[in-house]
């Protein structure tokens, strides 16, 4: 377990846009900066839970040698009418795609990141309702 503190630096540009930056210097835009629209801070939620359980879904689907070549998640969130705007419902699609890819392992994957290692997901989950889907392509 690890006690590390995570930074992150919003600085605001006028309006509703600020630049985020992290401590490897890796910027986002949040919002409107001069004329350019950006990601909300509730999209980037989102888009961090996507990120965390792709991360797990695909290094388990590894380890199980299973031949993942593409992966795309799709997660959509459904808000509170009233403040705080909390999201009450996530969805989350994952298409995969991999020539025999087990529906099983995609299950089991998929389950184990909810589960046990998607620390987006135990944070979300606790206001929301999570959903998942999955669809193999070949």
């Amino acid at each position: 377990m690890t006690d590390e503190w995570k930074e992150v630096v919003a600085n605001w540009k006028g309006g509703s846009g600020f630049v985020g930056t992290n401590s490897s210097g890796v910027q986002v835009q949040i919002g409107n900066v001069e004329g350019q629209p950006g990601t909300s801070p509730m999209e980037l939620l989102l888009l961090g839970l996507a990120g965390c359980t792709g991360v797990d879904v695909a290094s388990i689907l590894n380890k199980m040698r299973q031949n993942l070549v593409n992966l795309r998640i799709t997660v959509r969130g459904l808000r509170a009418p009233e403040h705080p705007r909390v999201y009450t419902e996530i969805n989350i699609l994952y298409e995969l795609w991999g020539e025999g890819l087990s529906p099983k392992f995609v299950e089991d994957a998929i389950a184990l990141s909810e589960n046990k290692y998607c620390s987006a997901s135990a944070m979300l989950g606790a206001s929301a309702e999570i959903n998942t889907s999955y669809i193999i392509h070949t």
